[in-house]
């Protein structure tokens, strides 16, 4: 392939699939945006465990990896949650579907770049459960955003989520839920930004 990449331009058509498929939505969201809003969320968490639970992290390094957590939808699509779960023969087919769409935007990049970029397209292990973590947040955001706006398509959706989330046992998390999740709830005055 030499130097030349589509990797990019790719990327770039992420704000052109959109989330929640199967849900009426009051608000469009779309990948490109979920996954900036996943990237503010993963670096709290891990400036969260640095800072306030005195354990080694990159929150930089998550943030990075939150950017990139659905990139593979570029090519196989945003699957709604209950499709993707009904069953693990369901989503043991799903994940090697992402995983060969990982490798095929991979193999857009010219061969110098593509193990430093390895590592952003398949996090492994304890960074995997936060941006995961970071990822159910932003879910978790969107349908009170949702319930505010009147829909009540998403209350089943929250407390799913929540309950998700708190069952992850993450320190981290549970401190964002108690310390950062209320504030969702507040209007912009309530948020003091309106003494600008």
């Amino acid at each position: 392939m030499g130097d030349d990449t589509n990797f990019f331009a790719l990327l770039y058509r992420m704000r052109y699939i959109s989330r929640w498929g199967l849900m009426r939505r009051s608000i469009p969201e779309n990948i490109q945006e979920h996954s900036h809003e996943v990237a503010v969320y993963a670096h709290a968490l891990g400036l969260i465990r640095r800072e306030i639970f005195h354990r080694d992290c990159d929150p930089e390094h998550l943030a990075v990896l939150a950017l990139y957590h659905d990139a593979s939808e570029i090519l196989t699509g945003d699957l709604p949650t209950p499709i993707k779960y009904h069953d693990p023969a369901i989503r043991s087919a799903y994940k090697e579907v992402e995983r060969r769409a990982d490798e095929t935007l991979l193999d857009m990049l010219p061969e110098t770049l593509r193990a430093a970029y390895r590592p952003a397209l398949t996090p492994q292990g304890d960074e995997a459960a936060l941006v995961k973590a970071a990822d159910k947040l932003s879910a978790l955001v969107k349908c009170m955003e949702e319930r505010k706006a009147g829909n009540r398509e998403f209350l089943s959706a929250e407390r799913q989520t929540r309950e998700y989330l708190c069952a992850m046992e993450l320190p981290e998390v549970d401190w964002f839920l108690v310390h950062a999740l209320p504030a969702f709830e507040k209007n912009l005055d309530e948020l003091g930004a309106s003494g600008l």
